[in-house]
């Protein structure tokens, strides 16, 4: 975790991006944009955002890592973040989660709190977390036909009509396993808390150089989650028949998957830079699962 320092000089650039449709914006996106005026910032928001910041420049969410920010405000919950890391990934700019909604495993800052967390700040009394991603291709005949990257999880599943598919999972080339399952996650220690979890699969820190490969469902009951290095190379190989496969990235993006088609998996180059203030991990844990204090 490095040290967060405040920008200086006369020119200060900071973006905002938002979950569409949360009445609180109305509100809250004039107000913060009057901070950042008092505070000599340059803002540009997102086009979700746009609607509520009249005489601001917007622009698509996609292309917020085109502009040099100090860092970006993000006014929702986990599934904004998702988007929005994603979007500025691989200009390293600083994220800021501010939460509309419960608390969320990324965005920490509740509403209330956000001006004294911007006043910190502004201080330098905060630190930058960095994230891994992890980057995967999509071969398809020997060609690469769509490459993302995710903060959470790459999810090579059925769709919702098909029956079991088949899988076969290789890591740095070395055959590990066949599944018949619903699908296989491939998991970031920052996903491990989402999907992954949720399927029966271990929860990592985020700072654990690992990936977690998490069966959906599977046929066999011998098939448990699997904890590899990060620096490894994971390929899977999709045996669907005629049966409908989906890859998906953190829930929100993906394509349909043929029969034949094989996931390349491996770490990312770029990683996403979340501003934190004072909760740890394990008090997120704490609350968001309910676990019992001491």
């Amino acid at each position: 975790m490095e040290t967060w320092k405040a920008p200086l000089g006369p020119e200060k650039f900071a973006g905002i991006m938002s979950k569409p449709g949360k009445p609180e914006l109305a509100r809250v996106v004039p107000e913060l944009l009057e901070w950042f005026r008092q505070h000599r910032y340059q803002v540009v928001v997102d086009r979700e955002t746009s609607p509520f910041a009249a005489g601001i420049e917007s622009l698509p969410r996609k292309e917020m890592g085109s502009r040099s920010l100090d860092f970006v405000v993000v006014l929702g919950g986990d599934g904004t973040i998702l988007s929005a890391a994603r979007a500025v990934a691989r200009a390293s700019i600083p994220v800021l989660g501010v939460n509309l909604g419960s608390l969320g495993f990324l965005a920490e800052v509740p509403l209330q709190e956000l001006y004294p967390t911007l006043h910190a700040i502004e201080e330098s009394r905060c630190s930058v977390e960095s994230r891994s991603l992890v980057h995967c291709e999509l071969i398809r005949a020997g060609s690469c036909v769509a490459a993302y990257d995710a903060l959470n999880d790459i999810v090579v599943g059925k769709s919702a009509i098909a029956r079991l598919n088949h899988y076969e999972l290789f890591v740095d080339q070395v055959f590990v396993s066949s599944y018949k399952a619903d699908g296989l996650i491939i998991s970031t220690p920052t996903g491990s808390t989402a999907y992954s979890l949720a399927a029966g699969g271990p929860i990592l820190m985020p700072s654990v150089d690992a990936f977690v490969v998490t069966p959906v469902s599977p046929h066999s009951l011998t098939h448990r989650a699997l904890v590899v290095r990060d620096s490894v190379q994971i390929e899977i190989v999709v045996n669907a028949g005629d049966e409908e496969a989906y890859l998906s990235v953190d829930g929100q993006v993906g394509m349909p998957i043929h029969d034949g088609d094989r996931v390349h998996c491996r770490k990312s180059e770029h990683k996403v830079r979340l501003l934190r203030i004072k909760k740890t991990f394990f008090d997120v844990l704490a609350t968001k699962l309910k676990w019992g204090q001491r």
